[in-house]
């Protein structure tokens, strides 16, 4: 079997999951605290601080749909979508990252976003652009809390060469991010490459980086984001009587995104809470709360996407098997009236279930 085919294989990359999981839950279980321990945190909990990291973290998935919005807009021709729509297109998205893995909710997104768009050349290709170009301005937020936690934070040895790698990562992606901006156009790209399709599509996105009214409302929407998930943080180790100051709370958002950066299974559930209680050792929390905090923090996250992104999931008349057969980079440039629509998709969603 060539090497591609088994990329491809949905088996081979179940049992590949399935086993770093294992692997995983094998190791935080055999070096892990007393369970008994972790179970007695949860006694404890402070609903109404969990009800306030709630909040915030819907708080930070509007203000980050209002950035998106933004890039929108300036990536594709008028008509635009309006924020309601973005909105629940992006809501969606998280829904199938925290149910699926591989990331499949940024495909998601701009699934649910161009099948309530006028049908038009090009429409996929801005879209995912748009997606690219999101994600850098997470880059300004992110390498700004990576350098706060340097200075201020009880940073543990091991996290040092993953903080400077991350900030020396993240500064050259969005230098190169703004150095490859295109002006919006309608170039096609069904003669290129699968690489080069992507980096044409990136840099259609960035188009908002030529405007910079647009690209500071989105600099700001995409970093008051991130300080209301912070503050989600901190909030949440208040619900688990961990008085640690906010530079600790920085600590964990830095290494949580870390340690989700690349989701070997969904959730990446044992990685997150290794990375969370670990740090919060420097600040004498002790493992099995951290551990137990760590559950806690993900579980509150995970409710507002799920939450949320189920709401609008029926809301737009979709279900979960829809979003296994999103259509992918390679339908981002085809004729009129031929465009992959999720609808068209359905029956093999179907077919799959009952197979």
């Amino acid at each position: 079997m060539k090497l591609g085919a088994l990329s491809r294989s949905r088996t081979l990359r179940l049992t590949v999951a399935l086993a770093l999981g294992a692997g995983v839950g094998a190791l935080v279980w055999w070096r892990g605290p007393d369970w008994g321990l972790v179970a007695d945190a949860f006694t404890a909990v402070r609903w109404q601080w969990v009800v306030v990291a709630i909040g915030l973290n819907l708080l930070s998935v509007m203000v980050r749909a209002l950035a998106w919005t933004t890039i929108v807009k300036q990536a594709l021709e008028p008509p635009q979508p309006r924020f309601p729509l973005v909105f629940s297109a992006f809501s969606v998205g998280l829904f199938a990252n925290a149910v699926l893995p591989g990331r499949i909710g940024e495909l998601a997104r701009v699934a649910v976003l161009t099948r309530r768009l006028p049908r038009r050349t090009g429409t996929w290709a801005a879209l995912i652009g748009t997606v690219f170009a999101h994600r850098l301005f997470d880059l300004i937020p992110s390498l700004l809390l990576v350098v706060y936690v340097l200075l201020t934070a009880k940073v543990p040895h091991w996290a040092y060469t993953s903080l400077e790698v991350a900030l020396g990562v993240g500064f050259g992606l969005l230098t190169f991010g703004i150095a490859s901006a295109r002006r919006r156009g309608s170039t096609s790209i069904t003669e290129l490459g699968p690489a080069r399709q992507l980096v044409t599509m990136a840099r259609h996105g960035l188009a908002v980086l030529h405007s910079p009214w647009p690209a500071a409302v989105a600099a700001f929407f995409q970093s008051l984001g991130w300080f209301c998930q912070l503050l989600a943080v901190y909030s949440a180790m208040r619900a688990f009587d961990i008085h640690a100051p906010l530079p600790a709370a920085a600590v964990v958002l830095v290494l949580m995104n870390i340690a989700t950066l690349f989701p070997l299974w969904p959730g990446n559930v044992g990685l997150v809470q290794a990375a969370i209680a670990l740090p919060l050792i420097t600040y004498g929390v002790a493992k099995a709360r951290g551990i137990a905090y760590g559950f806690g923090l993900q579980a509150i996250e995970a409710s507002v996407g799920v939450g949320v992104g189920t709401f609008f999931l029926a809301r737009e008349g979709l279900s979960f098997a829809m979003l296994r057969v999103m259509p992918g980079a390679e339908s981002a440039e085809v004729p009129e009236g031929e465009q992959p629509t999720v609808e068209a998709d359905e029956p093999r969603a179907r077919a799959r279930i009952s197979g």
